[in-house]
C-alpha cells in the first residue's frame, strides 16, 4: 500500500499543482505592469468551467478531433511521471527512460497538430506549420542538453542524470534549457498566449476550434508541460543530491518558483519576436547546449 500511496501522491502533484504555474506567471506580469491581474487560481476556475460545457465539433472533423487531445494529455502525463521529483524520485524509472520521455513529448505535439488540422481550416494549418518549424530547432537543443547530461553522468536514466549538477557547463546548459522552455511552452518571445491576432498566434490558433472538456484537457496538458520543463531545468543546474531530503525538496520547490517568476519577468520586459528572428534564438539555445555537451565531454576525457 505504501508504494501505491507514493505513486498516487506523485500523480496528484502533477495533476493538481501544474495549473498553479500559469497563474503565478500572470500575476508577475500584472504586478510589473502595475495591474491587479487575475487570481493565481484562475486556471483552476477555467478548467472547472470548461469541464461543465458542451463540445462544439465541426462537420468536417472526425472523432479524432475529440480523442487526440486526450491522447496528447496522457502522453504528457506519461512523460511527466518519468521526471524525478527531487529526493522523491520518479514514479517510473528504468534504463533509457529519458528516450521514452522525448518520444512522449513528441507524441503529444503530433496529436495536438493532428487535431488542429481535423477542422480543415487553413488558419489552423498555418499555426501547425509554425509550431512544427519551431519544434525542429527546439528538439535539437533538447537532444543536445540530454546528451550533455548523459556524458556528464555516464547514464541514460533520468534519476541518475539529474542527480549531480552539469559541472562546468551548468550556465550554458541552464541558459539553453530556459530558452527551450520558453519555446516549448509557447511563451514570449516565441509566442504570446494572451494575443488573438490572426497573424501572430501559434499555439492559440491550434486550439481555437476546441471547446468544453477537450479544451480543458489541452490547457491542463500545457500547464503540466510547463511544470515538466521547470523541473528539468531546476534539477539540471541545482545540486539537490548534496542536501538532505527536506532541504532538497525546498530547493526544488524554490527552483521551480524561480523559473516561473523568470518566465513572468521575461514576458513583462520583452515583446514577441518577429518570425525571422525566432530561428536565430533557437539556434543559440542549441549551440549553448552543444557547448555544454563539449564541456562535459572534455571534462570527462581529462
Amino acid at each position: 500500500m505504501i508504494p501505491l500511496a507514493h505513486q498516487l501522491l506523485r500523480l496528484a502533484c502533477w495533476v493538481l499543482l501544474a495549473p498553479l504555474l500559469p497563474g503565478i506567471i500572470n500575476q508577475v506580469k500584472a504586478r510589473v505592469a502595475g495591474r491587479r491581474g487575475p487570481p493565481v487560481l484562475q486556471l483552476y476556475y477555467d478548467l472547472a468551467r470548461l469541464w461543465r460545457k458542451g463540445v462544439v465539433v465541426s462537420t468536417l472533423a472526425s472523432p479524432a478531433f475529440v480523442i487526440l487531445p486526450a491522447v496528447a494529455w496522457v502522453s504528457l502525463l506519461g512523460a511527466a511521471l518519468l521526471v524525478p521529483l527531487g529526493p522523491a524520485g520518479a514514479a517510473l524509472s528504468f534504463h533509457g527512460d529519458v528516450l521514452l520521455m522525448l518520444y512522449l513529448l513528441a507524441l503529444g505535439r503530433f496529436c495536438t497538430a493532428w487535431a488542429a488540422m481535423e477542422t480543415g481550416s487553413a488558419f489552423e494549418g498555418m499555426g501547425v506549420v509554425r509550431e512544427v518549424s519551431y519544434a525542429v530547432l527546439s528538439e535539437a537543443a533538447i537532444v543536445a542538453a540530454v546528451l550533455a547530461l548523459c556524458v556528464q553522468t555516464g547514464s541514460v536514466s533520468m534519476v541518475t542524470m539529474l542527480a549531480p549538477t552539469a559541472g562546468a557547463g551548468v550556465v550554458l546548459l541552464g541558459t539553453g534549457l530556459f530558452i527551450v522552455l520558453l519555446a516549448e511552452n509557447c511563451r514570449v518571445p516565441f509566442d504570446d498566449p494572451t494575443t488573438h491576432l490572426e497573424l501572430t498566434m501559434i499555439h492559440e490558433v491550434m486550439v481555437l476550434d476546441h471547446s468544453g472538456p477537450p479544451l480543458a484537457v489541452i490547457l491542463h496538458g500545457a500547464s503540466m508541460k510547463l511544470l515538466l520543463f521547470s523541473l528539468l531545468l531546476t534539477q539540471a543546474i541545482v545540486p539537490l543530491a548534496q542536501h538532505g531530503p527536506i532541504a532538497a525538496t525546498g530547493l526544488l520547490a524554490g527552483g521551480v518558483l524561480a523559473v516561473t517568476l523568470a518566465v513572468g519577468i521575461v514576458e513583462s520586459l520583452l515583446a514577441r519576436f518577429a518570425y525571422r528572428r525566432v530561428p536565430l534564438l533557437l539556434t543559440t539555445a542549441f549551440l549553448l547546449c552543444l557547448f555544454a555537451l563539449l564541456v562535459a565531454w572534455k571534462g570527462g576525457a581529462s
